[in-house]
């Protein structure tokens, strides 16, 4: 019997552990809680510190390249030694960065202390993964959206923070969030705990006969899939870098906005991808995940490529839209990969949702450097071209052809 079967009829037989799920998409959120606050503070930094756009831009390339290039890495780790406590070592790390991030006098302090916080980002995100593939039974979709949207809501909240804690408090307000770290570890080691049960009655162990199995060759339309879904997944991360990073500026500059005008705009955007990531699980296990991956990209084009240009009043619908609907891919690709590779779950998720950060990072550095020599609104127009780059999903194999292709 082929593995993707094996692991498949594995799954079914085991029920959803609703319990776990909800637990890791609460640690989720305090991880990207924390994480979120890096972008929270960039209108702060540009003044206090009188940083530049490719200053900020750098800033968010530490921070998102340093958990993405590593989440592979600590997948892959994991996938050959499963380490539970790895879950709270990873938010202790973000919580040393935290502080440094709080206290630091200048911008090269401020990269050491966003390179913990990627780090401790890095930790937690494959080993989160593999709970929720390990709670799921036969609902990973749903699994996979429940563990996302606690990160994708951590992430939203960033608006929030800028708006009613670091104006009124400015940097300093960043040392508050050592309590949601605290908070985050204490809740980790619980699901550390169960994590550890699970390899102790052999679970996991099974998941490791499995997985040594797989571990021939990979098919080469695999590879190609697996190459086509990084470069979609680049496309999605590079506009919503642009949106999250830069966005807020722009309705500085060209709308006349203040700073916690702005914040509400870019929540809209990030609470319908909280939305958007939560429905698109489910939506992807009814529907198709290569279906949902087009649909989240090519859906949302006409409405990216119209909000440079709409009056301020078109904004927070055709936000809210776009949030929604490019958004509604975050969990299912990473499940698609899953399915691509069963037999390597913690390194392609590592590899997926830290490629989302490491793109975006990059892209974060350009979209500095382009705003920094033309201007803001130049920016927008180039992001707003990026989800066109969906139509390259029509090249990925349908769920049925993947099925097909693991029981070669």
């Amino acid at each position: 019997m082929a593995v993707a079967a094996k692991q498949n009829s594995q799954n079914v037989g085991l029920n959803t552990i609703y319990g776990v799920l909800f637990t890791i998409s609460l640690g989720h959120f305090f991880n990207d809680s924390l994480q979120a606050v890096v972008p929270a503070m960039f209108p702060i930094l540009e003044k206090t510190l009188s940083l530049s756009y490719s200053q900020i831009g750098w800033i968010a390339f530490v921070v998102n390249m340093t958990s993405s290039v590593m989440q592979p890495v600590f997948g892959y780790y994991s996938d050959k030694r499963p380490s539970p406590f790895l879950l709270p070592l990873g938010m202790f790390m973000s919580m040393i960065g935290l502080i440094g991030f709080g206290l630091s006098p200048n911008f090269y302090i401020i990269l050491c202390s966003v390179f913990f916080i990627g780090i401790g980002s890095a930790v937690f995100h494959p080993e989160g993964s593999r709970v929720a593939y390990m709670a799921a039974g036969g609902k990973r979709g749903l699994a996979q959206s429940i563990y996302q949207v606690g990160g994708n809501f951590g992430q939203s909240l960033a608006p929030v923070f800028t708006a009613f804690i670091f104006v009124p408090f400015g940097q300093k307000g960043i040392l508050s969030f050592t309590l949601v770290a605290l908070m985050g570890i204490i809740l980790l080691l619980f699901v550390s705990k169960w994590y550890q049960q699970q390899i102790a009655i052999g679970i996991q162990n099974t998941k490791k006969k499995v997985s040594s199995i797989a571990s021939g060759p990979i098919n080469p339309k695999i590879k190609m899939a697996m190459v086509l879904l990084v470069f979609i997944v680049f496309a999605r991360s590079w506009y919503s870098a642009g949106i999250t990073n830069f966005y807020q500026f722009y309705l500085i500059d060209d709308y006349g906005l203040s700073i916690k005008q702005a914040q509400i705009f870019v929540f809209i955007f990030m609470i319908a991808g909280v939305i958007g990531t939560f429905l698109g699980g489910p939506l992807a296990d009814r529907f198709g995940k290569r279906n949902l991956i087009l649909f989240s990209l090519v859906g949302a084009a006409p409405f990216t490529l119209l909000l440079p240009h709409v009056p301020i009043y078109l904004v927070i619908p055709m936000f809210f839209l776009i949030g929604f609907i490019i958004t509604s891919s975050f969990s299912v690709t990473v499940v698609y990969a899953q399915e691509l590779l069963p037999q390597k779950i913690g390194m392609v998720s590592g590899l997926i949702v830290g490629l989302a950060f490491g793109m975006g990072a990059i892209g974060a550095v350009l979209y500095g450097k382009l705003a920094d020599i033309y201007s803001i609104k130049f920016v927008m127009n180039f992001c707003s071209y990026l989800p066109l780059l969906g139509l390259l999903t029509f090249l990925l194999p349908s769920d049925e052809r993947v099925r097909e292709l693991q029981e070669k």
